[in-house]
């Protein structure tokens, strides 16, 4: 079967608060025991990124918000062109059986040029994990005559 297409697409894209709603009982109300909203089917993207990379005649440095991580939680190590940085949190729930985990894994792309045996990684009072290492130094030299 074949469907047809209107000639023009609002600018916006897709309306799909028009769209969804006949095709989802009850989209803005209650089901049941469950609340549906349009934000649990179409979640709003979100580009803030919370990582910032610089490269610069200094070095490389990498900052990453960690704050719901403890340091202990966190593996920094560098894998071939990238430092990969992976947290892991675990906490048991305190109205209940169970636990609550928390986890992510980031890789950067590390530039020519760094030296990647003096990478070194901290994180901060407020819960910014800072990677950061020296450009290498190639000393230029003049033959001898």
């Amino acid at each position: 079967m074949d469907f047809i297409l209107p000639p023009t697409m609002p600018a916006g894209g897709i309306p799909w608060e028009k769209v969804l709603p006949p095709l989802i009982p009850r989209l803005y109300g209650t089901y049941g025991q469950y609340n549906w909203s349009p934000k649990l089917i179409i979640p709003e993207t979100d580009n803030a990124s919370s990582a910032e990379v610089t490269c610069d005649d200094s070095g490389f440095t990498v900052q990453v918000d960690v704050k719901h991580f403890n340091p202990e939680d966190l593996i920094v190590k560098v894998i071939g062109d990238f430092v990969e940085v992976q947290g892991k949190h675990e906490e048991r729930k305190k109205d209940g059986p169970g636990f609550t985990t928390r986890q992510f894994n980031r890789r950067y792309r590390i530039p020519k040029g760094v030296d990647t045996m003096a990478l070194e990684s901290a994180v901060s009072p407020d819960g910014i994990l800072i990677i950061s290492a020296p450009m290498l130094h190639t000393q230029s030299y003049t033959p001898l005559t």
